[in-house]
């Protein structure tokens, strides 16, 4: 049995940190302190930064998908009334059309397909992408390897501004009226719709932007974990968390540039008709969506990577348990960002020939695999743990359920027969959602009160945080698993309408948004009164065993220790070693029986 200590100056009380000021603390007035943000090095206030930003996108998203939502309360109906007057009902977005183009169902249903593109592209390129990594990956990375700060400051800031000026260009599409080519900006719709507007071009520039900053996290990231490592600390004593962001990273190294080319080529091609997918030209638009999913696939592992990272943190500390399987989650990690460079194929089942489809189909099948040994592993360390209920560990086994969902309806995607039936349908639209939301999002708030005392250093109400949770998770059920149903019995997705047969999926689709909505309402009001009126958090409220939560202050001092830390156990030796105390008896060795041992 270990105790850890804390690392202190001889005489200081337990936890203080001398004349060393938290990276929080004001530096002059109120000017001076936002010079001093703004043009911080610290990777800590950079991650809020990120965090901030990343949650106003992600409130833009929202809005953009509760819109999307009401329009499909109700479907379109044209009347004639018995002047002959014709009158357009259930349209709930023509408002935004002006009112002669309102006898006529196409201005509306363009207006849908702006606000979808704009939901789409929000969430995917401002929000998911970005959300665990450059927020949370920035902020605790360093703690977690104990070293002082990522291993280039200055890239680390250069990419926050980076993502900054590729959220303008996106913002300033959407101001002057948006896009309607859908978020993968498919060709031909990206090069022929509003011709002789800016808006396609202001939009694919965001996206291209956006990419240097994903490459300049991950370098900085990959760079920082070989490099900075904390003394005694080897490639396996590293917290998951860490192995899942460097997989991330390596992706974010190798695969946007990709992206980053096809849009520059994409630009030229629209404004310079240069012929690259203009088949009118010789070109191809289907070699777009080649070069789009070799990005684009490797990118959905950038986002539900960092969310399995958070993942192993989260459920070891539920169980309070050595993680089941340590170095098979960890190669998983790598196996899981290797294979997702040959698998991009399965999304063009219906427009490639027979021979490749099949061997993107068996392609696809195996990279289920290092996600079930994630999933297994995980189930495995719950197993006889002493379960710890709070409004993290309950993100953490919502995350369990809604990603095995999306993992096993992906099966069916990959089958070609079944995926010929399903192509396009709204079963396409539940399967994203439960593994992009269900999995990165749920991870990622889960993530946001895990850290939260460490990162603020105030406590949270646990009441409301329970109750946000609850909403969110049954709103978000309610919102997506309609749309296995009505997807598997047709029901194509991206259209304004649909015929009465859907009419019951959509309406409790729609109303499970508002649930939704006003759940995560509840966690925004819970840590905005957590920030004014919260009560301090003590350095290890969860009995954590990793560095940022046992030798670290919350919130943690500019250069994030005293002094340098040394490794001397393993982040998840719940049965041999215990945290740091704040009170005797806090934290204590399982029960054998707890442990597995029988």
């Amino acid at each position: 049995m270990a105790t850890i200590g804390d690392i202190r100056k001889p005489g200081e009380p337990a936890h203080s940190h001398g004349h060393h000021a938290s990276y929080l603390e004001r530096k002059g007035g109120f000017w001076t302190t936002i010079v001093d943000w703004m043009t911080t090095v610290d990777h800590k206030k950079i991650g809020v930064m990120y965090l901030v930003a990343i949650l106003f996108m992600f409130f833009l998203g929202g809005v953009a998908a509760l819109a999307v939502r009401y329009e499909l309360l109700q479907p379109t109906v044209m009347t004639t009334d018995a002047s002959g007057v014709r009158q357009l009902t259930g349209q709930a977005l023509s408002i935004f059309v002006p009112a002669e183009s309102r006898s006529s169902v196409g201005p509306g249903n363009q207006v849908y397909n702006r606000v979808m593109t704009m939901h789409g592209v929000i969430m995917v390129f401002l929000v998911i992408v970005p959300s665990i990594p450059a927020s949370l990956g920035n902020f605790l990375l360093p703690l977690m390897l104990g070293a002082r700060d990522v291993a280039f400051p200055r890239l680390n800031l250069a990419s926050w501004y980076v993502y900054l000026l590729g959220s303008i260009f996106a913002i300033l599409a959407i101001i002057q009226g948006g896009v309607d080519t859908g978020w993968t900006f498919y060709t031909p719709y990206s090069t022929t719709t509003d011709e002789g507007h800016w808006n396609v071009v202001w939009m694919v520039t965001a996206a291209f932007i956006l990419g240097f900053s994903s490459i300049f996290t991950g370098l900085n990231f990959v760079v920082t974990v070989h490099k900075l490592r904390a003394p005694g600390m080897g490639w396996f004593d590293m917290p998951l968390f860490v192995w899942g962001i460097y997989g991330a990273a390596i992706i974010q190294v190798l695969a946007t540039p990709v992206i980053g080319i096809t849009l520059l080529l994409l630009l030229f091609e629209r404004l310079f008709h240069i012929g690259v997918f203009d088949p009118r030209l010789g070109g191809d638009p289907v070699l777009f969506q080649h070069f789009f999913w070799f990005y684009s696939h490797p990118v959905v592992y950038v986002m539900i990577l960092p969310g399995m990272a958070v993942m192993s943190e989260m459920i070891a500390l539920t169980a309070r348990k050595q993680i089941f399987g340590y170095r098979a989650v960890a190669f998983s990690s790598l196996a899981i960002a290797g294979i997702s460079f040959i698998v991009w194929g399965h999304h063009l089942f219906t427009s490639q020939g027979e021979v490749a489809a099949v061997i993107f189909s068996a392609l696809t099948f195996l990279v289920a695999i290092p996600s079930a040994v994630k999933v297994f592993n995980w189930i495995a360390t719950l197993y006889k743990g002493s379960i710890v209920i709070k409004a993290w560990s309950l993100y953490a086994l919502a995350f369990l359920f809604l990603f095995s969902i999306g993992g096993l309806t992906g099966l069916f995607l990959g089958t070609l027969a079944v995926d010929l039936h399903l192509h396009d349908t709204y079963f396409v639209v539940a399967h994203f959602h439960y593994v992009m939301m269900g999995g990165t999002i749920i991870a990622f708030i889960g993530a946001i009160h895990f850290w939260w005392p460490k990162m603020f250093g105030k406590m949270y109400n646990e009441f409301g945080a329970q109750l946000g949770f609850w909403l969110v998770f049954i709103g978000f059920n309610l919102t997506f698993f309609p749309q296995f149903i009505m997807g598997a019995h047709g029901m194509p997705r991206r259209y304004a309408n649909f015929t009465d047969d859907f009419l019951i999926y959509h309406q409790l689709s729609t109303y499970g948004s508002w649930l939704l909505g006003v759940g995560f309402l509840v966690h925004l009001l819970t840590f905005i009164h957590s920030l004014v009126a919260g009560a301090k958090a003590l350095p290890n409220p969860w009995g954590a065993l990793t560095l940022e939560w046992t030798n670290a202050a919350s919130p943690p001092i500019e250069h994030n220790f005293d002094h340098e830390p040394v490794w001397t156990h393993g982040p998840y030796d719940f049965d041999t070693v215990i945290p740091p105390q704040t009170r005797p008896g806090e934290f204590t060795l399982p029960r054998p029986a707890d442990n597995g041992v029988r």
